[in-house]
Order: C-alpha cells, then sequence, then structure tokens
C-alpha cells in the first residue's frame, strides 16, 4: 500500500506536525518582586541548553488513519546530509532519547549510537501506537492486515507512514533511513520491512519477537513463562505509563508461584485474569492459527526481499533466541547473491549487541564485543546502505566462537555436520552409540520443582535476570530429579556452529511431562592465579550451559494438537537448542543433562494431563517417574553439528 492519500495535504500536515518544544523559561516580569504567595508553579524547563552539541526536536507523525505517533529525532549541530537511524518502541521513546540530563549527545543518547552521531547520523525513536505519548490503540504485536487483522492498520503501515514522513521532513537529512532494536524493537523492525516504503535502505533487527509460541517471549515449545504476566500488565495499562505491577512485595519468586498453585490461579489471585492480553495466553495455550498466524518468519518468507537485513542475536539471549535465526533461514533463500541478508551471533545476553560486551556472568571476552561489532560490521552496513560508502563486504554469517574468542567469518548457517552425542549407562556421554538398550529413571515432584537458578528468584533483578543463561549448572547437578551425562575430557577440540538438536527418547508414568535439555561445557579443575594477581574468580570444574531449551511432552505428536502421554509408552522427542558458535577445549568436558522443569521461569507441568494446564487444580499435580531411554533402538542424544576443522 502506497501513501498517496496523504500528499495532497502534504502542506497541511507538515504544519500539524511541527517541532513540539519544550517551552521557555518564563520571563520576569519588570519591577514586579517576589512575594511569599508568588506561585510556586514553573510552566517547564527546556533541559536543552544553547550550549548543547545537539539539536532535539519532537514531533506527532500522522499516520493514515489520523493517528499521531510522538517521535523524538536528535542530531549533532552542523549535520548536513545525514542519514536516519529510525528505532520505533513501546519504552516511552521520552525517556530513551533522554538517557542523562547532559548537553552531549553521546550521554544524552543510549550508548549504541556513540558510533553514528559524529558521522552526521539522524538519530529518531518513536512511539508506537497506543503507548506512552503517541495516539491510537496499543496491540501487543500487532498482527500484520490479514486474517487476524481487518483494520488494514499495522506495524508496517505505521513504518511506512513514518518513513515517508521523515524522509521528507528534516532538513539535515539525506532522505534514506534504516530502522534498528532489539527485542520489541526487533519486532517493528521487521514489520517496517513488509511492504517498504522506498525510502527504507536497511534493517538490523536485533534479538526480534518472532513467534511467541515456538521460542520467544510467552511460551518454549508449549511451556509458559510466567514472566509474561508481568510484562502484559505493564505494557496494558494506563499506555505502559501508569507503573502497573503485581503488588506481590518481596520475597523468593520460587515460593510466590508455588504457593499460588497454577499459573491461571496466581493470575486470578492477583485480579490480572482480564487483562486482556493475560487473557489471549491464558485462553491459547496450544499452537492454533492464533499464535502461528502471528509468526513474523511465515510472514516475511511470504514476502519479496526488498531491504538489505542484518539479523542479530546473543548466544545468551534469555529472551528472543528463536526469532533471529527463524527469519533468516525463511528469508536467505530470496538472497540469490548471498550478499543481501546476514546472520549475526554474538557472545552477549538480550540486547547485549547495544550496551557493552566485555564479558558475561563469569565469562570474559577479548575487550568489548559489542562495540567491536557495531564499528567493524553494523556501522559500515548502513554507512554502505544510507551514506553511499563502499561496499564493506558484509560476511553472510557472522559469529564469535566463544572458548577461544574470536569472530568466525561463514558464508552459510549452520556450518557444522550434525554429530550425535549419546547418552550412555554409568552416567557417560559419548559420540559412541550403545547396542544395549536401558534407561534411567526419576522422580520428578511438581511440589519441589528444579528452580532454573539458585535461590532465593528475584526474576525482576536484572543481575539475576540477564546472565541466568551462563550461570553454572552444579547447583542442580546433584539433584536426584536431574539426570546428568558426562564424556571423557576430550583429547581434542570440538567446535560447535548450529543448533544442537535434541532426539530424546523418554517414557513416563504420568499423562503429561516436561522435558529440560541442556549441553554443558564442563571445565576442567584448573585454578588460575590468586584473584589479588588481578585473575577473574576461578571456573575450576565450572558447568556452563551452551544451550538449556524445555518441551511440553502433550505436544509430541503436533504442537496445535495437545493430547494425553500413555504412562509408560517411549515417545520420541525432537526439538532444538539455541544456535552456538562454541569451542568445547582439549580437557574438558561435554555434559548432557535432562529434567522436567526449569521454575519458576516455565510454569509447573501437572503431569496429569487438563484440557489447559492454566486451570490445573491442586489434585491434578502429581509426582510421575521419569525414564530416560538409551542405548539400540531409543538411543537418546543431542545432535551437534560440528565443523571439521
Amino acid at each position: 500500500m502506497t501513501f498517496r492519500t496523504l500528499t495532497c495535504a502534504a502542506a497541511l500536515l507538515a504544519l500539524a506536525a511541527t517541532p513540539v518544544m519544550a517551552k521557555p523559561a518564563p520571563k520576569p516580569v519588570a519591577n514586579v518582586p517576589v512575594t511569599p504567595m508568588t506561585p510556586d508553579v514553573f510552566d517547564g524547563y527546556d533541559k536543552v541548553r544553547p550550549d548543547a552539541d545537539f539539536v532535539r526536536r519532537v514531533v506527532m507523525v500522522p499516520m493514515r488513519d489520523g493517528t499521531k505517533l510522538y517521535t523524538v529525532i536528535v542530531f549533532k549541530k552542523g549535520t548536513k546530509d545525514g542519514p536516519i537511524l529510525l528505532s520505533r518502541t513501546p519504552y516511552d521513546a521520552k525517556s530513551t532519547m533522554a538517557r542523562t540530563a547532559s548537553q552531549t549527545i553521546k550521554e544524552v543518547l543510549p550508548a549504541m549510537y556513540n558510533e553514528f552521531v559524529d558521522d552526521d547520523y539522524i538519530i529518531v525513536t518513536q512511539d508506537i501506537r497506543g503507548i506512552h505519548n503517541s495516539e491510537g490503540t496499543f496491540i501487543m504485536n500487532r498482527p500484520l492486515a490479514g486474517p487476524l487483522n481487518d483494520t488494514k492498520i499495522d506495524e508496517s503501515t505505521d513504518a511506512y507512514d513514518t518513513v515517508d514522513w521523515l524522509s521528507k521532513n528534516i532538513p539535515e537529512s539525506n532522505g534514506k533511513v534504516g530502522i534498528v532494536g532489539s527485542s520489541y524493537l526487533g519486532f517493528t523492525s521487521l514489520m517496517a520491512e513488509i511492504n517498504p516504503h522506498p525510502a527504507l535502505k536497511a534493517a538490523v533487527p536485533q534479538s526480534p519477537m518472532v513467534d511467541g509460541w515456538m521460542g520467544d517471549d510467552w511460551f518454549h515449545n508449549g511451556a509458559f513463562r510466567v514472566s509474561s504476566f508481568d510484562y502484559a500488565l505493564e505494557q496494558s495499562t494506563g499506555k505502559a505509563e501508569a507503573g502497573a505491577a503485581i503488588p506481590g512485595g518481596v520475597g523468593d519468586d520460587y515460593n510466590r508461584y508455588l504457593e499460588a498453585g497454577s499459573v491461571g490461579d496466581y493470575a486470578r489471585k492477583w485480579g490480572i485474569d482480564q487483562v486482556p492480553f493475560v487473557r489471549k495466553l491464558m485462553e491459547n495455550p496450544a499452537y492454533t492459527t492464533f499464535w502461528s498466524g502471528q509468526a513474523v518468519d511465515k510472514w516475511m518468507a511470504a514476502q519479496p526481499l526488498k531491504v538489505p537485513t542484518m539479523l542479530v542475536v546473543g548466544q545468551w539471549d534469555q529472551e528472543d533466541s528463536y526469532g533471529a535465526p527463524a527469519v533468516y533461514k525463511a528469508i536467505e533463500p530470496k538472497d540469490t547473491n548471498n550478499d543481501k541478508v546476514s546472520l549475526v551471533i554474538g557472545p552477549w545476553r538480550h540486547s547485549g549487541v547495544n550496551h557493552y560486551g566485555y564479558d558475561l556472568g563469569a565469562l570474559t571476552f577479548t575487550g568489548d564485543t559489542a562495540q567491536e561489532f557495531r564499528v567493524k560490521y553494523m556501522k559500515p552496513f548502513f554507512d554502505h546502505y544510507l551514506k553511499g560508502a563502499p561496499d564493506p563486504k558484509t560476511p553472510p554469517v557472522l559469529t564469535y566462537a566463544t572458548g577461544v574468542n574470536h569472530w568466525d567469518e561463514s558464508p552459510k548457517w549452520p556450518m557444522g555436520t550434525l554429530t550425535p552425542l549419546y547418552i550412555g549407562d554409568n552416567a557417560t556421554a559419548s559420540f559412541d552409540k550403545p547396542t544395549t538398550a536401558a534407561h534411567d529413571d526419576y522422580v520428578s515432584d511438581p511440589s519441589k520443582p528444579v528452580p532454573f537458578i539458585p535461590r532465593p528468584i528475584n526474576m525482576a533483578d536484572p543481575t539475576q535476570w540477564k546472565p541466568w543463561l551462563v550461570h553454572d549448572q552444579r547447583f542442580v547437578s546433584d539433584r536426584p530429579d536431574v539426570l546428568s551425562y558426562t564424556s571423557a575430557p576430550l583429547e581434542k577440540a570440538v567446535h560447535v556452529m548450529g543448533a544442537p538438536e535434541v532426539d530424546l527418547f523418554a517414557a513416563t508414568s504420568g499423562t503429561d511431562s516436561d522435558w529440560v535439555v541442556k549441553i554443558i561445557d564442563v571445565y576442567p579443575n584448573e585454578s588460575p592465579e590468586d584473584a589479588t594477581q588481578g585473575s577473574k574468580p576461578s571456573m575450576a570444574g565450572f558447568e556452563l550451559p551452551m544451550g538449556i531449551e524445555i518441551f511440553r511432552g502433550r505436544y509430541v505428536h503436533g504442537f496445535d494438537k495437545p493430547e494425553a502421554l500413555t504412562p509408560g509408552k517411549v515417545e520420541e522427542y525432537k526439538f532444538a537448542l539455541p544456535n552456538i558458535d562454541h569451542v568445547f577445549l582439549p580437557g574438558h568436558k561435554m555434559m548432557i543433562q535432562v529434567q522436567s522443569s526449569l521454575f519458576p521461569l516455565y510454569d509447573r507441568n501437572p503431569q496429569t494431563y487438563v484440557d489447559n494446564i492454566f486451570n490445573a487444580k491442586p489434585a491434578d499435580y502429581k509426582a510421575a517417574t521419569e525414564s530416560v531411554y538409551r542405548g539400540a533402538d531409543t538411543a537418546s542424544a543431542v545432535w551437534l553439528p560440528i565443523v571439521k576443522e
């Protein structure tokens, strides 16, 4: 759809969308002294002082249906013929573009823009419709116009209209626009590529929300992420400005959710069960068209490739590990010359690419890997398409090889050949397939679920949440309801490049079950010099997770066809772990762990089949004996995409 409907009214719209500036301080009235009763009310204070090194404008950009979206424009003084770098956010453009109260642009803007503002880039952030200071109605991940959206208005049309206005109404710009953003902003970046405006020349979607049921924010393979409730309440209340939060006080989230019962009971207890998006989650637990019809990778697969795209994700992305690789798989076949679509996997947590990449948890890298990527790869990518700079020959795939700490440039993804690492007897793991069939058992008790990090748990604490995927797994390795299978020390390095694939043969005495599988790098018992000499704390014996994922058993025969499991029947569960580029070094061991809960990150499976787990009753939660099979025709394994060096 084009934007012809607004062309005839361009002059009027330009007037309607003139910059809305903060009011200047009122001038004192001559010869009128203040008194104790002079009203202490000030019209406003302009934080951008005359000596600031930047210009800040606020405009209400009109959409084709008349809705106006709050948009902040910031650029360095003296900028001419500058390209526009746009982000569309649900997280408050006003505060995003005022990180620090300062007169220096690099302090005012997020750190990710440091590499751009000195080079005449114009930075624009916009509140999406219905959120914060924008007009309109907010709909979470608003579906593309079509079967699920009959309004003809979506994030694609809003992006088109925004790019159209920006490219024509910023005198300091060259009229070319790039879009960038992480998480929800990754979603809006992808949406801008569907029926894109001609002025949109490049896109860098980072950790985009793509399929909230399969593996991004709301569910993973059918298991529900309980913190989705908090997010739904915060984003849906008062244009996300009301500070809405569940008033649960302080304490351990493990106990908070356990004592509430089912997650549905938790929602009802706190009165959030009528929040529209909470209802959407609770009333649609399976992968019906309600969710599959919203999968952005499917939308992208149905579109021609028009915008050069760099997809970015963190190797330990704790929120949206699924989306970027899924979109890459969907659109890479359209890149016939292998030069318009690239995939980047860095050693980061969620959105870590935009901040500092020196370390993550106990891991230390060689310098600031995030800044290195932005300077060496991301900015040259934008420079080429937005400024006419020489082709930087962006690699089709760029990944950071953890374990050896260097960047790998590759022609495709995955690079490795799938090779099975089998579980064996005596808690072993090996590349040799066991010939004798057997199984190992454990009891999974919903009243004592396995925690996903050590207690006490506070998922709102960023120091717990952001690095949880690299947490040392020894805190659960000796639990009786966790099976650990460990290889002998490696004699040579094993380089894995791709998504490990789980092939698990298992049975339960119940009628439903969750299966959690991890692939872990076990460090040798070697110690560095004492910390007084400047070393990091020892990682001797550290169990570093390289991939953790969950699968809800009821969906073994189809994500849209939940059904009860037959007690004692062996089923084959096949699912992928997150994509990695990692080198298991000589002397290290490889470990596979299997368990049946990861709480309270995911809701508890009652292990008794019920139509909707959100409505499970206390009597439905029953302990079950879980059996993991190994050897012969039921040889459970994690298939590793290994690169032959």
